[in-house]
């Protein structure tokens, strides 16, 4: 099976209150797919649905076994999703507000990369 990579988009999320690396890694992958359209996807490789596409995702985040996978890949709307998780990331100081829901003061960045892919040997339906 022949893919062609069609887009690539990179941004990064952070969790400043919480501790939490989930929600540094969905609002990584929110930030990378937020201002994009890809009608070529559909258009120019002949796709009946959405869903026809691969979008992988490559997030590098501290902690990655604690992220809950379903809900990073909850927040793509479309394609047959696949989710590669790495240790990575940053953990910076900051300052804790408990009232925020604060553990401790850390601030957890979390990097992603969001790859369209399609089939190239796919042919559209007749």
């Amino acid at each position: 099976m022949a893919r062609k990579r069609l887009a690539i988009q990179m941004a990064m999320g952070i969790d400043q209150h919480g501790q939490d690396p989930t929600v540094a890694a969905k609002r990584a992958v929110r930030n990378a797919i937020a201002h994009n359209a890809l009608p070529g996807v559909w258009e120019v490789a002949g796709l009946e649905h959405p869903n026809d596409m691969v979008v992988e995702v490559q997030i590098a985040v501290p902690f990655p076994e604690q992220v809950r996978r379903d809900e990073v890949l909850a927040v793509l709307p479309f394609g047959h999703k696949v989710l590669t998780l790495e240790a990575g990331g940053m953990v910076v100081a900051g300052r804790a507000i408990p009232e925020l829901g604060d553990k401790n003061d850390d601030m957890y960045i979390a990097t992603a990369a969001v790859t369209v892919i399609i089939d190239d040997d796919r042919s559209p339906s007749p």
